[in-house]
């Protein structure tokens, strides 16, 4: 996920605040089906991004592709399985300890 990050939209490569949770039917589960003629079956891969606004349509397009490309590379996940949503906020929205907002002036 990181790589994409970085070779798609230019993440820096210590900007690695990531959570992974697992839904393997005992912890916790996912619902999934067909929409958009896209099957999903047990194999789904849901990625939720949460990101600074900023970034063109063209780059969130090549983001989901590189996610794709390496997760069927690196985790053998079939891109029909690979379900990706981003939310964008403002630099307000973001405090990295210390109560400041590293992101404001």
């Amino acid at each position: 996920m990181h790589q994409a990050l970085m070779d798609s939209i230019g993440f820096p490569a210590d900007d690695r605040f990531q959570i992974l949770t697992s839904h393997d039917g005992t912890t916790g589960t996912l619902r999934h089906g067909t929409y958009l003629d896209i099957p999903r079956d047990d194999g789904i891969v849901y990625i939720d991004i949460t990101m600074r606004a900023g970034r063109t349509a063209d780059q969130k397009k090549d983001l989901y592709e590189r996610v794709c490309a390496l997760a069927h590379e690196r985790a053998d996940v079939a891109p029909h399985n690979v379900f990706i949503v981003i939310h964008e906020n403002t630099p307000a929205d973001w405090s990295f300890g210390h109560g400041q907002a590293q992101y404001l002036p």
